[in-house]
């Protein structure tokens, strides 16, 4: 090709305007802007997020619908089937396995959302008071093992050295013993209550959360950010809460959302086998184990409480999967 002709005066710059610029520049978000917007792309997770939030509006509102108290009886309204006016085409009909509307037949004006039990206690008010009962279970159990976990890892992997390691012997040890086991010894010794359940669960509980801060700090220790800080003199308590624990949120929110349904099933097993909340004190648990002696004939006394506690293990489940990935710096563009 002839480059004779071509010369430095040719070639002009192009005008640059502002507007486009402007234009041009993504605009500037935040991590936790970034990492809520991925979230909300997720519809597992957003679907999730909905349901946990109606079963948590019926679980405070549920019990407060009718006139009906969780442990109050009526011999004379016992094992009646479920009847809502206006949905008998979904099965709440009020009749029982042989097609009888059971409520015509014992001249019964009443309507039961969920039906009764054999004490002719109403299983809407017991379902959601046994919902309220086992959230704030799961709920306080986890933030005991949120408090502890992180003081404690944050402890062991910030001082480091024969801190660290004297710290990390005791959990191994805890580690060692099956977690099934300290449970259920643990509420032997005390009364079946939920204060029992909370601290049996929380014994080893927050070793989980524990060794998660600990990894996370030790990685976060040898970052450039972080030397910088202590070179220019910034104390332990600045480089913990201003640097630290910020950066390690993220693996903590996730931790948490995945121990609340393990609790939730740990009270459902312990109510269960008998050890967790004795009747007429209503959870999951219990409505469980209620349901289970009569299923064979009476069907719906296990299938409500089932159907809660499964909906709610699987949202938190799902929840907890979406926050995972909308929290990992990996999945930044």
């Amino acid at each position: 090709m002839n480059t004779d002709g071509i010369t430095a005066d040719l070639f002009v710059p192009a005008p640059l305007d502002p507007m486009e610029l402007e234009d041009i520049n993504s605009p500037s978000v935040s991590f936790w802007q970034e990492a809520f917007h991925r979230l909300f792309k997720n519809k597992g997770a957003v679907i999730s997020l909905v349901l946990l939030v109606l079963l948590i509006i019926l679980a405070l509102i549920g019990p407060l619908m009718n006139e009906h108290t969780y442990r109050s009886q009526n011999l004379v309204h016992s094992n009646l089937p479920a009847k809502v006016p206006g949905l008998g085409w979904l099965g709440f009909d009020g009749t029982d396995i042989k097609g009888v509307d059971v409520y015509e037949k014992r001249n019964i004006e009443a309507n039961y959302w969920f039906g009764t039990d054999e004490f002719g206690r109403d299983l809407w008010t017991r379902v959601w008071k046994g919902t309220q009962i086992s959230l704030f279970i799961a709920l306080v159990a986890a933030a005991l093992d949120l408090v502890i976990g992180v003081v404690y890892g944050g402890i062991s992997s910030f001082y480091g050295g024969r801190v660290d390691n004297v710290m990390q012997r005791i959990i191994e040890v805890l580690m060692g013993i099956p977690n099934l086991i300290i449970i259920i010894l643990f509420i032997l010794i005390l009364e079946p209550g939920i204060t029992s359940i909370i601290l049996a669960m929380v014994i080893t509980g927050w070793v989980g959360m524990a060794r998660v801060v600990r990894g996370q700090i030790l990685q976060l220790k040898s970052q450039e950010f972080v030397l910088a800080s202590q070179t220019l003199g910034a104390s332990n308590s600045r480089l913990i809460w201003r640097h630290l624990l910020p950066n390690v949120m993220g693996p903590i929110i996730v931790t948490i959302m995945f121990t609340i349904p393990t609790a939730i099933f740990f009270e459902a097993f312990l109510s269960f086998i008998g050890l967790g909340l004795q009747a007429p004190q209503a959870s999951l648990g219990v409505l469980i184990e209620d349901g289970y002696k009569s299923m064979r004939y009476f069907a719906y006394k296990l299938v409500f409480p089932a159907l809660v506690i499964s909906t709610i293990m699987i949202c938190f489940n799902l929840l907890a999967d979406g926050l995972r990935d909308a929290l990992d710096p990996k999945m930044r563009k």
